[in-house]
């Protein structure tokens, strides 16, 4: 239910969903000075919700600074990659990577210079229609397809969110005896919130490796400042589930 509940809520949140119900009220309502100021409203949203500054002070704000560690000679016993790094297509039998891709493959490199032992993915369905999509599978396929050893590899298939990445995982590296320092992979504006249901979940030694950042160097350009931007209401919409999400989840005691 919790599950059904996040999404429905998810959905409610978006930025855009909320613009077209103002417009879809402005031309019900039967009192002009209401249908004007629904509109207006509307119009300050979708540009507020678009601007790239204020989008990018947002995450700014909210995505955690580390460490470069690739500039660092660190080791570790494997990387914790969490999904959510792209979609399945059933009819190629192969998944197609999307902008959060970069949490993979910002790992992969730590494995080849010899600075993790262990690649653990973590991430089964998180659609309600397609419960068979479960990405872990169709990443380790695709990992072995660029000879990733089995040996290497431990894949958690079964989890529908960030609780379930945490608690399923520690259950097979629990099953498996592995209790080392790790780095958990994520992206920027997901950390916050993943790192506190992983603590909460009983792990030691876990270091944060953030990638896909959304907030870079602050621009003062005109068309940064002043013209909207789709990409901005499209970044938004991640980071306001992801605000709605730890509130959740604090509720819940998951973090």
């Amino acid at each position: 239910m919790f599950f059904y509940l996040s999404k429905l809520l998810a959905f409610l949140l978006t930025p855009i969903i909320w613009v077209f119900v103002l417009l879809i009220y402005s031309f019900i309502t039967k009192l002009e000075a209401r249908a004007k100021k629904a509109r207006i409203v509307a119009l300050i949203l979708l540009y507020v919700c678009s601007n790239s500054f204020i989008v990018d002070e947002c995450f700014r704000q909210y995505e955690p600074v580390t460490p470069d560690y690739d500039l660092m000679k660190t080791t570790y016993d494997g990387a914790i990659i969490l999904g959510g790094i792209g979609s399945v297509d059933l009819r190629l039998n192969k998944i197609k990577f999307g902008s959060s891709a970069d949490r993979l493959f910002q790992a992969l490199p730590y494995y080849c210079n010899g600075r993790i032992k262990k690649i653990i993915f973590t991430s089964g369905s998180g659609s309600i229609e397609f419960p068979e999509k479960r990405e872990a599978l169709f990443v380790k396929k695709y990992l072995k397809s660029i000879n990733i050893p089995d040996s290497v590899l431990i894949i958690e298939s079964k989890s529908k969110n960030t609780y379930e990445n945490a608690i399923f995982t520690k259950q097979i590296l629990d099953s498996l005896h592995l209790n080392g320092n790790y780095l958990l992979v994520t992206s920027g504006y997901h950390m916050p919130r993943s790192m506190a249901v992983f603590k909460k979940a009983g792990y030691k030694n876990l270091t944060p490796y953030i990638t896909d950042k959304v907030s870079g160097v602050r621009r003062y350009t005109f068309d940064h400042l002043i013209i909207p931007n789709q990409d901005a209401l499209y970044s938004l919409q991640f980071l306001i589930h992801e605000w709605v999400g730890f509130l959740v989840y604090k509720i819940k005691g998951y973090a």
